[in-house]
């Protein structure tokens, strides 16, 4: 694959659109992000809040802490993080910079002024439109799709920036990734020039690294990273799964460390990416064949959201530990053979898991996703794969990740309303 033809700078592109940096979890930063350029657009301190967001970013804000805000939890609390210390400049790491006078002042706006959450009734999956006010002035942002889509802006009723006609698949500002295939991916990484992509990820290993050593520790979460260790020891196998788990647990908690995301996930971009790089340390690869890994680690998981789409009651994790498996096989193999089985085996095993939501069980069902992209690894190098007809399996990759796209983006619509409706009390 020449560098100069369309399918590499595609592939190259996806990757500078999705390996970007961001603080805490990425739906209460989006909120964050919308009022603070809300607030921007209003050009003062505003009097009230408004936020109305869709019952998937509901489902993601409810049980997370917002980094710098002194351990606040749910949406007004990013709202007003976002209105009170937020740099909109910042885009995804717009609360990143936050003093302690700044952490009581969203405090105590939190205790003296109105802030008014309203369920969307828009029927997009992803959804927020934050509106300040002041005196008689007010403004609104509206993010749809993805984190950082602002589709629309309005102050005083005027309408100042308008994208309504976007949609998941192909996003408006995006590349269109509805030709990737596991083969393209392959292809791809083995003839990359890593000097293309050396920036991007060395940042992504520098940044997760550094969150997943905090959670391992540190006292975050439920401590799953630790518990992996001190139970079942230091094996390369056991640390994939702990570091993974471990940066989670961190982020979840409120850590003020920022890591790198993938699909719009700071934990997809920790659960593939950990894995991958304590494998090639084990292996003492060099650094070459760790960037080609990550590479196809990273964009393996993006293909597999694609067909699934941002929010989804089919956890993101599963697709990030699967996509961590097949990098891990290009390590161990090298062959596109090997790792296409990879990916099948994993599927078959924990394609039925559920998102309920941003918390810290996510660092259990990463733990559990990235175990089932390792194990399916070893099946195929040991003589054994699921078959065509196994369920959702079909013969091919592409058309068992079809399946899969189908069950995680149609089949389990009303299973996600129904998980939406237990965490309302509903």
């Amino acid at each position: 694959m020449e560098n100069t033809n369309t399918q590499y700078t595609t592939y190259l592109n996806i990757l500078k659109e999705e390996l970007v940096p961001a603080m805490g979890c990425t739906e209460p930063i989006a909120i964050a992000y919308a009022a603070a350029m809300a607030r921007k657009v209003l050009g003062a301190l505003p009097e009230r809040i408004e936020v109305e967001v869709s019952s998937n970013i509901i489902k993601n804000v409810k049980s997370v802490v917002v980094p710098n805000t002194g351990n606040l939890k749910g949406i007004e609390a990013a709202a007003v993080a976002g209105v009170i210390a937020g740099d909109s400049d910042k885009v995804l790491e717009v609360i990143s910079k936050v003093c302690e006078k700044g952490k009581k002042d969203i405090a105590a706006y939190l205790q003296n002024k109105e802030v008014k959450v309203i369920n969307s009734q828009s029927g997009l999956i992803f959804d927020i439109i934050v509106t300040v006010f002041s005196n008689t002035d007010e403004a609104s942002v509206q993010i749809s799709h993805f984190h950082t889509n602002i589709v629309k802006v309005t102050k005083n009723g005027k309408t100042l920036v308008e994208n309504l006609g976007c949609n998941d698949t192909p996003q408006p500002d995006k590349t269109d990734r509805s030709q990737m295939t596991v083969k393209g991916i392959f292809d791809f990484a083995q003839e990359l020039n890593v000097s293309d992509v050396k920036e991007m990820l060395t940042t992504q290993i520098t940044y997760n690294t550094a969150i997943a050593n905090e959670g391992i520790k540190g006292k975050w979460g439920a401590n799953v990273g630790s518990v992996l260790l001190n139970t079942w020891g230091n094996d390369v196998k056991v640390r994939a799964k702990a570091m993974a788990a471990a940066g989670s647990d961190a982020r979840m908690s409120g850590c003020e460390l920022p890591v790198v995301i993938v699909s719009g996930s700071g934990n997809q971009g920790l659960a593939t990416s950990l894995p991958v790089i304590e494998y090639a340390r084990d292996l003492k690869v060099d650094n070459d064949k760790l960037m080609r890994a990550l590479v196809l680690a990273n964009l393996v998981t993006i293909h597999q959201k694609t067909g699934i789409g941002r929010l989804s009651a089919y956890c993101g994790a599963i697709s990030a530990g699967i996509g961590a498996g097949a990098g891990i096989a290009y390590l161990l193999s090298g062959e596109y053979k090997v790792i296409s089985h990879t990916i099948v085996n994993a599927l078959a095993i924990v394609s039925g898991i559920v998102c309920d939501g941003a918390k810290p069980s996510c660092a259990g069902k990463i733990a559990s996703g990235v175990e089932a992209g390792i194990l399916g690894y070893h099946m195929y190098k040991d003589g054994q794969q699921f078959l065509a007809g196994d369920g959702i399996v079909e013969k091919g990759v592409e058309n068992t990740i079809k399946n899969v796209s189908r069950l995680g983006s149609i089949g389990m619509r009303e299973t996600d309303k129904e998980i939406i409706k237990m965490m309302l009390g509903e």
